[in-house]
């Protein structure tokens, strides 16, 4: 899974997908709506793909935490609304996806992001187990040996 061309813009509610670059911006994609939409230079935006969710030792990026939800809800969205859920449903999920998630750092305004994001995402099929990706590119080069 490469979450680098999924943004976070300031100001938008939802997920946007890059479409291509401009010479003052770029053309996204909404990932809810699927409209396009022009961003500019001057737009606070973030990929998902630097976003990092601090743990009890290190930082890990948000790709492995979200196929880490993926798995834990068997890839299912959440039972609830991550904007309305509450502390302890919130955190109770994470520490099932992610047991060592830095108990200080992590605010329950950034799990509500992280769950909102992750139904977001998996609504337009974007989370996929990395786990699949190299055994089929073994089976490939396999089939170019042979």
């Amino acid at each position: 899974m490469d979450l680098t061309n999924i943004l976070v813009i300031a100001g938008k509610p939802e997920l946007s997908e890059l479409v291509s670059q401009t010479k003052g911006g770029a053309v996204v994609k909404n990932l809810v709506t699927g409209q396009k939409y022009p961003v500019f230079k001057t737009d606070r935006i973030s990929s998902l793909g630097e976003i990092r969710i601090f743990t009890d030792s290190d930082e890990r990026p948000l790709e492995d935490v979200m196929q880490s939800i993926y798995k834990v809800l068997d890839g299912q969205a959440t039972a609830f609304d991550p904007k309305k859920a509450d502390g302890k449903e919130l955190f109770g999920l994470l520490e099932k996806a992610l047991p060592d998630y830095d108990r200080e750092r992590v605010h329950t305004s950034d799990a509500k992001k992280l769950f909102a994001w992750y139904n977001i995402l998996l609504g337009a099929g974007k989370i996929t187990l990395d786990e699949e990706q190299p055994a089929e590119a073994a089976g490939e080069v396999k089939d170019k040996e042979n």
